[in-house]
């Protein structure tokens, strides 16, 4: 069975506290004050009184002041509060109603009228804790699914991300590192106005999400070409050029068959389709110039280059972090986008912690 609803009965008179009290307590739990100032105590304790029946002339602290302060208070503000008072008169009864009280009881009180009062708004103020229960059930309900649906989102990614790995042995942390890399250079970027009306929390969040996609392109390519230990002839490089095309048309096939657009998804087709353009024109597979380029894949350029620069591959040794840096540099305004580059060498601390952090690990030599 249900506790009884608390009722808190605030007036100076010990006769009027008496009245109500004996009319009240039969159904309800009844609490009462004296003076404004102990109401205040009251209500603000745990648990809530469920309703507060309110006297309007008092000394000291009358009925107006302390419904204000219960209104101020966050854990007493939403108490529904009834005045009760000796004002025979519209205008009293108007202020009162204009103030935000529920309901105006006049004195002497009439018994049957009071109960009636008194459990419309009990009735209310269930109502409207249900409906708040409900709500907050909703709202935790729809947070769960929404962190299990980018949960699922980003362990598919990283099992595709990790079926192009397979194809190309050597990237390690690759995938991680890149990540890293998209997140600082992104949130580097964000401050400035060029790009403030794109790089907000989520765009940033989808972008660093989709970035192990970017080549996704690679399961497309002959091992004999991915694995080559030396450089590509011209025909073999075309071929490799097409993973950018390959992966932007996986990516499309996979939106195809969803129901409705995948925000992720979209960011990740740029990556994949053009982070090897150039800012001069000189890239692939569309040379696109400057702005034309979409933004996460300009981001996305910078990330797999330096990442690309200090990593060991089949075909070369890893660079050093500053000789990558100093390349990366050079490539300001030709390869890069000018601004992402002045971000980057002013956040080059901060890439190096990262590839630090997720370092490929050193292969055992067995004897």
């Amino acid at each position: 069975m249900a506790a009884p609803r608390t009722i808190l009965i605030v007036d100076d008179s010990p006769e009027n506290l008496t009245v109500l009290g004996e009319l009240l307590q039969p159904f309800y739990e009844v609490r009462a004050a004296t003076t404004g100032a102990r109401a205040l105590m009251i209500a603000s304790a745990e648990p809530h009184p469920d309703l507060i029946l309110l006297d309007v002339v008092m000394p000291g602290m009358d009925g107006y002041e302390v419904f204000q302060r219960l209104r101020a208070s966050p854990s007493t503000g939403d108490i529904p509060v009834i005045f009760v008072t000796g004002m025979d008169s519209t205008e009293a009864e108007m202020h009162g109603l204009e103030a935000g009280a529920v309901d105006y009881i006049t004195k002497p009180i009439i018994p049957p009228i009071v109960l009636a009062r008194v459990r419309t708004q009990i009735e209310l103020k269930q109502a409207r804790d249900w409906l708040r229960n409900q709500n907050s059930y909703l709202e935790a309900e729809v947070a769960r699914r929404m962190a299990e649906t980018e949960l699922i989102q980003e362990v598919s990614i990283r099992a595709l991300a990790h079926l192009a790995e397979t194809r190309d042995r050597e990237t390690g942390n690759h995938i991680l590192r890149t990540q890293g890399y998209v997140h600082q250079l992104a949130t580097g970027l964000r401050p400035l106005p060029r790009f403030q009306p794109v790089l907000n929390d989520r765009y940033i969040q989808l972008l660093t999400r989709s970035a192990p996609l970017h080549d996704i392109g690679k399961v497309g390519i002959p091992d004999a070409i991915l694995h080559k230990p030396g450089p590509l002839s011209p025909a073999e490089w075309e071929v490799m050029k097409t993973h950018a095309r390959l992966g932007c048309e996986a990516i499309e096939l996979a939106e195809r068959d969803a129901v409705k657009p995948v925000e992720f998804l979209t960011l990740a087709k740029e990556i994949a389709h053009w982070h090897h353009e150039k800012w001069d024109g000189s890239g692939y597979p569309d040379s696109l110039t400057g702005d034309a380029i979409p933004i996460s894949a300009r981001i996305m350029a910078i990330a797999d280059v330096f990442d690309a620069l200090i990593s060991k591959r089949v075909y070369k040794d890893p660079m050093a972090y500053v000789t990558a840096r100093d390349i990366i540099a050079a490539g300001r305004g030709r390869h890069f986008d000018p601004d992402m580059i002045d971000v980057f060498l002013t956040n080059f601390d901060s890439f190096c912690a990262i590839a630090e952090r997720h370092r490929d690990p050193v292969p055992e030599i067995l004897p």
